[in-house]
């Protein structure tokens, strides 16, 4: 029997989360303090008692969720996870987890890469759209056909595949794909093209974070948005890490490949329960949970 630990992205967060855990563990308190003096802002106070809009801003969610995440997964006795992943964002949550980066440099890589990304969305009008209800190749033909900039951004599970890019050539995909089948093409209430080319400014910021930061070598390995296969070399998972920005979260292929490499148990670590449902949505058999 083989555990993986699955960590959320963008969309998990809620008002109060996190809370509990800052009042009843010692190890949470001091961690939630630490990354308040980090951030040169209490964000304790906004996930704690701000509101659902405040909490949507990018460079709140991104580090809150990374928080509530790793610190939850820092009171877990006995951790020893066989393997790692993360949705998008959660993939610095992964990689805290299983030791390739430290708390501190984790929150601080996550702070940047909001700030990168928020000033990228700022730069050109754009979005993205769930499509429910078609074959990825069909989605793939599609996003491929249409003028301007859209493409696959997050392939979520069997059905439900995300598209990102320029705000007509996103409107005009979905059209196209109602007109092919899609249960849904869905415009979601985000604020940019994550996971497309738009996201280029940012990934050239974030990259020189990321090379000024040390990656150890991880505990166990971590199964990569942009690969889908597990990696243990801390240079390959920085390259990988750079490449996510602009590149797909291939999230059903990478828990495909978790459990042909043995894994049985997921045990999603964070806000919400996306994760294990999707999971679930994958692979029917596994067993999916959360903490």
């Amino acid at each position: 029997m083989k555990k993986a630990y699955i960590f959320p992205g963008q969309g998990a967060q809620f008002p109060g989360m996190g809370k509990d855990l800052f009042e009843n563990n010692t190890n949470a308190n001091s961690l939630f303090e630490e990354a308040n003096m980090l951030l040169d802002f209490r964000i304790t106070d906004i996930m704690f008692n701000g509101t659902e809009e405040e909490l949507k801003q990018t460079n709140v969610t991104q580090p809150a969720i990374f928080l509530h995440s790793v610190i939850l997964a820092s009171t877990i006795e006995n951790f020893h996870p066989d393997m790692v992943a993360g949705h998008s964002l959660g993939e610095f949550s992964a990689l805290v987890a299983n030791k390739t980066l430290s708390f501190e440099d984790g929150l601080i890589l996550v702070s940047k890469r909001a700030h990168a990304m928020q000033k990228a969305c700022a730069l050109q009008p754009s979005t993205m759209a769930a499509v429910l209800g078609l074959a990825d190749d069909i989605v793939e033909k599609i996003c491929g056909e249409i003028d301007g900039i859209v493409v696959p951004a997050n392939y979520n599970c069997p059905g439900q595949l995300v598209i990102s890019g320029e705000i007509e050539a996103v409107n005009k995909a979905c059209e196209a794909l109602k007109a092919a089948g899609a249960k849904r093409a869905l415009i979601l209430p985000v604020g940019g093209a994550f996971h497309s080319p738009l996201m280029e400014p940012a990934r050239q910021e974030l990259y020189e974070a990321i090379q000024a930061t040390t990656f150890n070598t991880p505990i166990c390995p971590v199964y990569q948005n942009v690969n889908a296969s597990a990696v243990s070399d801390p240079e390959q998972i920085k390259n990988n890490l750079i490449a996510q920005l602009t590149a797909p979260v291939k999230w059903t292929q990478s828990v495909l490949k978790m459990v042909e490499d043995g894994a049985t148990h997921f045990v999603e670590v964070g806000p919400g329960k996306v994760l294990q449902g999707l999971v679930k949505k994958i692979s029917v058999g596994v067993e999916a949970g959360s903490l």
